[in-house]
């Protein structure tokens, strides 16, 4: 399991999991650290990408090493639960810590959904400002799909935009996933039974990223917008895994490592 980390203080933690400690952004990590600025990378576009300058850096510098069965992802301050059950406050205890038996009928595991229509009206008209005031998802939550949650968060006219420039096979399938439903498997975490899998997910997501930045480039401000690839790749993470995997949701949660220092 690699945990993504932007700060140095938490390799012990990480260790602790036996888990496999990487380090990105501006910070310096010592050369315990696995890193994404080696060999062929995009670390400078961290600030954008997120947590995939590190999926980049493994898929061309690390991934045909790897001899392990199961090869997982998550971050400092999102963990996978031990047992698939929903937990109003789960703890460090309930970090998952070894492969449970039935995940051996899977081929990929992903986080459980996120709803996406239970936006505010005040966060809708703050965020996305006053021409969604004639949406009528704006007012429906029923109809808040998976494309008016981006767009309230992330550009009104940016996914549709983006999905234009997706390889062809796959553009109107991935458009109509976005405008229907309401929901989305969420935070960019995936475990996967064979490398084989992500290195397909990589030669596809890659690609059509790169031809986003074309579109959107770098000069990009706030969060919802300078992580804009980011959160292109977890809309389509949710999208591919369901559509090219026998996949199995699985729970994950949000802790505070900095807790266990106080």
């Amino acid at each position: 399991m690699f945990a993504l980390c932007l700060y140095p203080k938490h390799y012990q933690d990480i260790k602790n999991f036996n888990y496999v400690p990487v380090g990105l952004g501006q910070n310096k990590f010592s050369d315990k650290w696995i890193t994404d600025k080696s060999g062929e990378n995009i670390a400078n576009k961290n600030p954008y990408y997120g947590e995939y300058t590190f999926h980049y850096w493994l898929w061309k510098n690390m991934l045909d090493e790897i001899t392990e069965e199961w090869i997982g992802f998550c971050g400092y301050r999102y963990f996978w639960q031990k047992n698939n059950v929903k937990l109003i406050t789960p703890q460090k205890k309930d970090i998952l810590l070894k492969i449970p038996d039935e995940w051996n009928n899977y081929e990929a595991i992903i986080p459980c959904v996120q709803s996406t229509n239970n936006i505010k009206f005040l966060k809708i008209i703050k965020n996305g400002g006053l021409t969604f005031l004639f949406n009528k998802e704006t007012y429906f939550k029923k109809t808040q799909s998976r494309k008016f949650h981006f767009q309230v968060f992330h550009g009104k006219n940016d996914l549709d935009n983006a999905i234009d420039l997706l390889n062809v096979n796959e553009r109107e399938e991935f458009r109509n996933y976005v405008n229907n439903e309401t929901s989305f498997h969420k935070w960019n975490m995936f475990i996967c039974k064979s490398k084989d899998i992500i290195k397909a997910y990589y030669k596809s997501l890659f690609p059509w990223l790169l031809e986003c930045e074309k579109l959107f480039g770098f000069e990009l401000k706030g969060y919802g917008k300078r992580r804009i690839y980011g959160f292109l790749a977890e809309r389509y993470l949710s999208f591919w895994f369901t559509k090219n995997t026998n996949f199995k949701s699985w729970e994950t949660f949000r802790y505070n490592l900095d807790l266990d220092k106080r």
